[in-house]
Formats: C-alpha cells, sequence, structure tokens
C-alpha cells in the first residue's frame, strides 16, 4: 500500500532517519565526545529519545562578544501517558531538576513533564533515573505517536478506566520498536554500527513524516482539546456504558509566518468505532500517514495537510482499505463543556483530588512564592499521587479526607493562592515557554503574558467582566504549543516584541479564532483588544461567552490584518 518515494525529493530528516541505523547514529558516537553540543543530525535523532537541543539566548550576545561558544543545554521530556505520575516519581523529576536542570519544573499542554537546563554530559545520568523509576522519555518527541492524553481526572468509574487503559494500549503499541533508547540510555553500552535494527511493521525504517498526536475525550469535557489533535477519540456513551467512539483526524495549529500554505486546523470527523476496534483503527490512520504524508516539505507534513489536500472522503477510503471493511458514521454528539479540575473533588472511592493551578505550567520557587517546596513537602509527606493536565495545571490525587486542611495549609504557608482566588482571565490563560530557550520563539511568551494578565485583570473589573470566563493563550512564534488559535484572545509571536492577534475562538476548542491585528507591539495588546472587549460589555447577550459575541456581531479586523487572511 505504500506510495512510491522519490528518494532524490526527501528532505534531510527523512534521509537522517534512514541512515540512522534504527535511531542510533550518529547520536550514539556523539554521546560520548566532549563536545557541549550534538551535530544537526545527532540533534534531530535526539527528539525521538525525548529530548531538544537548546541555547540560552538571554547569553548569546554577551558570549558572543567574549569569543565563547553558544549557552548550550538540552530539554528533557517525560511521556507520560494521562499525566499520570506515583509520588515517588513526582520527586524524581524534582530531584532531577535540582541535580543536572535548571531547578524548574514545566507541565506542558500535553501532559507531560519537561526538565531544562539539562547539560549534555549529563543526559545519559538524567535518562537513566528516569528509566529506574520506569518513566521514559522515548517518543515524548520525534516523528512518531506522542503522548497519547486523557482526561486527567482520577474519577473512579468503569468509563474512566475504560478510556485509561485504551489509551496505555496504544502507548504500548506505538512505541517504536527500535532497543536504541534501551542501548544508549538505560543499558549504555558502547553501540557499534554492527548492530542489525529491529524490522518496525508500525514505522517501517522512516517513521512517520512528523509528529503525531492522539487524545480521548468526553463530549462534556473536551479538556483534552480533541481537535487540536491528528487523531482523537470522542466517547460515546448510553445508558452510563461506553458503546464507541467517534473518531476525528486532521487536527494541529502549527504554521509559517509568511507560508500561507501553512495553517492552523481543527479535526474533521471519521467515524465511529466500537471499543474493540479502536487499536485496529488506530494503526491504519497512523499508516496511511505514514505512506502517503509529506516527506520532502517538513513544513507541510503533518496530518492535518494531507487531508486538507486530499480531502476526508479519500482519507476514510484509505483507512477503510486497510481495515478490510467500512467505517461506521459518526455517531450524533455534541461538545458541551470543558473542565480545568481545579479545586477539591470527590473521586469516587472515598478519597479526593485537588487542582493546583500552576500560572503557565512553571513549578517554581521565587520569593515568598514556593510553589515547587510546597507541592514537594505535601507529596513527600503525605504520599499523595499527581496528574497533570492540558491546561498546565496539576492535580495531587488519591487524598484522604482527613489530609485536605495539611494541604491547604501547605500551600498556604508557601505563599500559593488557593485556586478560587485565582482570576477567571488568569486562570484560564496559557503560555508557550518561548524565550530564551525555545529555538522557534521570535518573540516573549511564559515571561510576558503574566504583565499582560495583570493588565487584564485591572481593565475587566473596572468593566465589570472580572467573572467572565475569558480565554487568553500567547505564544513565542505560530507553532502554537499553547494552542492560541482556539483562544477567544491569543496573542501569536510575530517578531521580537510584536504579535499577531487573534479573536474569536471558543473555550470548548470547537472554532478557530480570527486575525484581528497584527504587528502588535507587547504594549499595545491591551489597548488593541481593549474595544473589543467594551463592545462586548454594552452588546452581550446573557450568559454569551465573549468569542460567541464576536461571532454573532462580526469581527472587522484591523488594517495592519488585512495582509493575511484568516483560516
Amino acid at each position: 500500500m505504500s506510495t512510491i518515494i522519490d528518494e532524490t525529493a526527501l528532505s534531510g530528516v527523512e534521509r537522517v532517519k534512514l541512515e540512522s541505523l534504527g535511531l542510533r547514529f550518529p547520536l550514539a558516537e556523539e554521546i560520548l565526545n566532549d563536545a557541549t553540543h550534538l551535530s544537526e543530525e545527532a540533534m534531530q535523532l535526539m527528539k525521538f529519545h525525548g529530548s531538544y537541543q537548546q541555547e540560552d539566548r538571554d547569553q548569546r550576545k554577551e558570549r558572543k562578544r567574549a569569543g565563547l561558544e553558544p549557552a548550550y543545554s538540552f530539554m528533557i521530556r517525560s511521556k507520560l501517558p494521562g499525566g499520570v505520575l506515583t509520588a515517588d516519581q513526582y520527586l524524581l523529576h524534582d530531584d532531577l531538576t535540582d541535580k543536572y536542570g535548571d531547578g524548574t519544573l514545566r507541565v506542558t499542554t500535553r501532559q507531560g513533564f519537561q526538565l531544562y537546563g539539562i547539560l549534555k554530559g549529563n543526559l545519559q545520568a538524567t535518562l537513566h533515573e528516569l528509566n529506574e523509576q520506569l518513566v521514559t522519555t522515548f517518543g515524548a518527541c520525534g516523528d512518531v505517536v506522542r503522548n497519547v492524553c486523557t482526561c486527567p481526572a482520577p474519577l473512579k468509574d468503569s468509563n474512566r478506566r475504560e478510556v485509561i487503559a485504551l489509551a496505555t494500549l496504544i502507548r504500548d503499541q506505538t512505541l517504536p520498536k527500535s532497543t536504541s533508547y534501551h542501548d544508549i540510555w538505560v543499558e549504555g553500552v558502547n553501540v557499534t554500527r554492527e548492530v542489525e535494527p529491529v524490522p518496525d511493521p508500525l514505522y517501517g525504517d522512516r517513521y512517520l513524516p512528523r509528529k503525531f498526536k492522539i487524545s480521548f475525550a468526553f463530549p462534556d469535557d473536551n479538556c483534552t482539546d480533541l481537535h487540536s489533535n491528528d487523531l482523537g477519540f470522542f466517547v460515546i456513551e448510553q445508558d452510563g456504558e461506553i458503546v464507541g467512539y467517534n473518531i476525528v483526524v486532521g487536527g494541529g495549529f502549527g504554521s509559517t509566518h509568511g507560508k500561507a500554505e501553512t495553517f492552523a486546523r481543527l479535526a474533521d470527523d471519521l467515524g465511529f468505532v466500537t471499543p474493540e476496534e479502536v487499536l485496529e483503527v488506530t494503526h491504519a490512520i497512523i499508516k496511511v500517514q505514514r505512506d502517503h504524508g509529506n516527506r520532502e516539505n517538513r513544513k507541510r507534513s503533518r496530518l492535518k495537510y494531507l487531508i486538507h489536500d486530499r480531502g476526508i472522503a479519500w482519507f476514510r477510503e484509505q483507512v477503510e482499505e486497510r481495515l478490510g471493511r467500512k467505517l461506521q458514521d459518526s455517531a450524533p454528539m455534541e461538545v458541551t463543556g470543558i473542565h480545568d479540575h481545579l479545586g477539591w473533588h470527590d473521586q469516587g472511592d472515598g478519597r479526593l483530588f485537588y487542582g493546583v493551578f500552576i500560572e503557565n505550567g512553571r513549578i517554581k520557587d521565587e520569593g515568598d512564592f514556593r510553589l515547587r517546596s510546597a507541592l514537594r513537602k505535601i507529596v513527600e509527606k503525605l504520599r499523595v499521587n499527581v496528574h497533570l493536565t492540558m491546561q498546565h495545571n496539576l492535580l495531587l490525587t488519591d487524598v484522604l479526607p482527613e489530609q485536605r486542611d495539611e494541604i491547604e495549609g501547605i500551600l498556604r504557608s508557601h505563599g500559593v493562592k488557593p485556586y478560587a482566588e485565582v482570576t477567571n482571565v488568569r486562570r484560564y490563560a496559557m503560555a508557550c515557554p518561548a524565550l530564551p530557550t525555545c529555538p522557534l520563539a521570535v518573540a516573549e511568551s511564559e515571561r510576558a503574558l503574566p504583565a499582560v494578565v495583570d493588565q487584564l485583570e485591572v481593565e475587566l473589573a473596572e468593566m465589570g467582566l472580572g467573572s467572565e470566563d475569558l480565554t487568553v493563550r500567547m505564544t513565542g512564534c505560530p507553532n502554537g504549543c499553547a494552542r492560541p488559535y482556539t483562544a477567544e484572545i491569543a496573542f501569536v509571536g510575530r517578531s521580537l516584541g510584536k504579535y499577531m492577534v487573534y479573536v474569536g475562538g471558543n473555550a470548548e476548542g470547537t472554532r478557530l479564532g480570527t486575525v484581528y491585528a497584527d504587528l502588535v507591539p507587547t504594549a499595545e495588546l491591551l489597548s488593541t483588544v481593549k474595544p473589543l472587549l467594551e463592545q462586548y460589555r454594552a452588546g452581550r447577550l446573557d450568559g454569551e461567552p465573549f468569542g460567541d459575541f464576536l461571532v454573532r456581531t462580526g469581527i472587522e479586523p484591523l488594517p495592519s490584518a488585512a495582509p493575511r487572511a484568516a483560516r
């Protein structure tokens, strides 16, 4: 079923994968040398092993003037299906950031943990120690199935257990067959080029054209933002039982400024499957992308472009051909809500869980705000477990009722506000890491958004809109790691200190925003959106969200947005 590949047209990354002997070379050789960084070829392979090479761009000019090489380090991403960690696994991550990293932990928007500031010479030790606690980073990055996401709420009902079991099964069945991760990082052996790669029936020797994201969600709680995924499964229930899943395919938010052929896209409905068919259909969908995805231009290699170019009908035919049968049509369904799971909740087994708000996912100690110390004390003393959310917050799970007051006291004594004291605009805001470490960032994000939210809090309070559930997101580039394109207000990095402004998305993640302004300086972000908020205050219907109001009344882009139309 594979298409004929023009070997002369392959991108450079495709050649690296093909010649790597199962994701080994030249990475296995370069890990052993004294250099502070990896070559471009080794760096591409390192992604498959769960790490990105980075540079502290805050130091770039000074180091260059001093005749020094860039300040290289590595970000390591743990692959945690459903964002679930035991108490010991959480504490290990906390230990490692002190031992080898920058003293912070970051919750990703796909339920992973990221460690920053790891030096090349400490990569092997860090990955080895993670493996000792049954945490892998293999496939957390790279052209394979990434972390499989599910609702993080640890509700003890059979339907939740079924979803988690399926997500875990997909995780296990989509791991690359290569033993390179075990050989290099776990065993630490001196890998030779005499190795015989293990055949991989799912990925072949070129793996996928680009990353592939999978999530599960419930229609009344789309907290995993299913339409942003390459492949998503909506739970369909009847009489309290799961009868199957609606499939959506072809979502993704990455794009490139100035290249109209790249764009954010929401996933399309594909069909319905029974629980027993989920894994088989997943493999069939992955294989269509493997065989037909673009391997010449990586900017158009995601599944969304294949479906956009060929059409959902063609894609369904390809899936059905590999299945040997027709797919059922999607069941009637409507996405009705999204929950961030903050605050106290009953698990359904006599225990509780508590959702801790983490601004932009960064777990750190800074002055009187000692979130990292508080969480460590809670997990270490009370032995509670941890679940990570796609809103980059954290749930303390399996809490005994008698531990509730102690947890609240520890958080309060460490300067951590109860979630109820966090304004709604801050609660629902998200930013990607961006500068100084992300090599793709063209503008600030994590370091800039809190100040923008400060300003918004004041304005919204003065307008009487402080209680509105407004979603605001910021990214340092158009790749969309903080999912800006479905936000009601989004600031997307355009150049240093300037942003594109999108408006009109919705919290449920089912509608893309529209470009409203372009090249807006940081200092003018609030003044740019303030007139829209004033219109909303004056003309909204009872209970109408901001994004719905803009769509109903019509969004007139400012002149600066004219050159680029929203998709």
